[in-house]
């Protein structure tokens, strides 16, 4: 199988766990297992979908688009209104798993097969405020999300501010390693670049 059917897949994969398994239904016991959720769109299976696509078949928005495309859709669903609705609603916990995979792929976008500069920046500014949502539900000190204080996270031996810490815990190592490695590579390969044609430069003198 090509590289691209592989990858493409492992995404359908990924979805189907995300939102089918039987671990996608502890979503409204445990806040940790909502973020596991999201992370596994946004993070895993939207990079695989760009992947097995053809580069004729997704758009190239503008990068500013993508950035807040993936940006927003992280913020816009854990205001506690929103999330709360989602968390309630058959159709709009629906909609929000469908348009965090959305937003990961227009997110992914700029940045699977491109090499540039921009890139690691992009990158970098995105671990930003994935980075502030995550430390206010580890260290805000109460429960964001009322119904979590009633579910029954005690019988995973947690309680609901407990949950709440280990999701923003999670999601704060998760996005910073899955963001700022991609940059790491692809800063070391355009300075591997820029050193080979740095020397082909001096040669040619």
């Amino acid at each position: 199988m090509t590289r691209r059917v592989v990858a493409f897949i492992g995404a359908i994969a990924i979805v189907l766990l995300a939102v089918f398994s039987p671990v996608a239904h502890m979503d409204h016991r445990l806040l940790t297992a909502h973020m596991a959720q999201h992370l596994l769109l946004m993070l895993v299976a939207a990079p695989l979908i760009v992947l097995g696509a053809r580069p004729a078949i997704l758009p190239q928005p503008h990068l500013g688009v993508c950035w807040f495309a993936g940006s927003l859709t992280v913020i816009f669903w854990h205001i506690p209104a929103i999330f709360e609705l989602a968390l309630e609603s058959h159709f709009w916990h629906g909609f929000e798993q469908g348009s965090f995979l959305l937003g990961g792929i227009l997110f992914w976008r700029p940045v699977i097969g491109v090499s540039d500069w921009s890139v690691p920046i992009y990158l970098f500014l995105a671990t930003l405020p994935c980075d502030a949502l995550s430390a206010f539900l580890t260290f805000c000190g109460h429960v964001v999300y009322r119904p979590y204080l009633s579910g029954p996270t005690a019988n995973f031996g947690l309680s609901a501010l407990d949950d709440q810490q280990l999701a923003g815990a999670l999601m704060w190592v998760v996005v910073t390693f899955a963001y700022l490695i991609p940059a790491l590579i692809l800063t070391s390969r355009l300075l591997r670049e820029r050193s080979a044609f740095d020397r082909i430069g001096v040669f040619s003198r």
